[in-house]
């Protein structure tokens, strides 16, 4: 399937830079070689809940995007959104098994990466209010099952990349910042290295954080 043209005008998205839900929309879109303008959020100062932000996502967090008259938020979301929109249908399969595969990584996403790697990372990054060593369990106990699923296939839901990838990438990567090794984790770390060897990849910036503190 073709991809579909790309926008008329830039998509916007707002975000901030150390936000990993963010960096997914932004990997995607820069992988797609879309046209985007990014909305820099300043959280600390409350730009998140200002009436106008809320208007575009009431829950308040990051990421939200602006396509046109289109406005999404929940990065997973905004994946199968750009997906079905302007990308070819590699990203996101039709046939059932192949859908699946990549729900299952969304999930995984939404839900053990979420509350393991990601919670962690926000423990030392940005001092939330959340227990680190349940985290850092949760986020082993995650990467011991992923690192044997992943010796037997090039990318997360098969043979080729998709946004199960894009989803799953940014928190993994950044584990150590949570205090959680990837040391362990061979095929973690070859699976990673395949993803940012895509065109065009674009990372997040490293924070001096868990095992990466000076």
């Amino acid at each position: 399937m073709p991809a579909a043209a790309k926008p008329s005008q830039p998509i916007r998205l707002h975000t901030t830079l150390l936000s990993g839900h963010g960096h997914r929309v932004k990997l995607f879109l820069t992988l797609l070689d879309l046209p985007f303008e990014v909305i820099e959020l300043d959280m600390a100062a409350g730009d998140n809940r200002r009436p106008e932000y809320l208007k575009l996502n009431p829950f308040g967090q990051v990421p939200t995007i602006e396509d046109g008259d289109t406005v999404l938020f929940d990065s997973n979301a905004i994946l199968v959104y750009l997906a079905k929109r302007y990308g070819d249908g590699s990203w996101l399969p039709e046939d059932a098994h192949g859908a699946a595969a990549v729900q299952r990584w969304l999930s995984l996403a939404a839900g053990p990466i979420a509350y393991g790697p990601c919670a962690a990372r926000l423990v030392n990054v940005f001092n939330a209010p959340l227990h680190l060593e349940t985290a850092q369990k949760i986020a082993a106990k995650l990467f011991d099952v992923l690192d044997a699923e992943l010796a037997n296939k090039p990318f997360a839901a098969g043979e080729r990349v998709s946004i199960a990838d894009i989803a799953a990438h940014t928190y993994i990567a950044h584990a150590p910042e949570g205090g959680v090794s990837l040391d362990p984790y061979p095929n973690i770390r070859a699976w990673l290295r395949r993803v940012e060897a895509l065109p065009r990849f674009v990372p997040m910036p490293v924070t001096k954080a868990g095992l990466l503190a000076a």
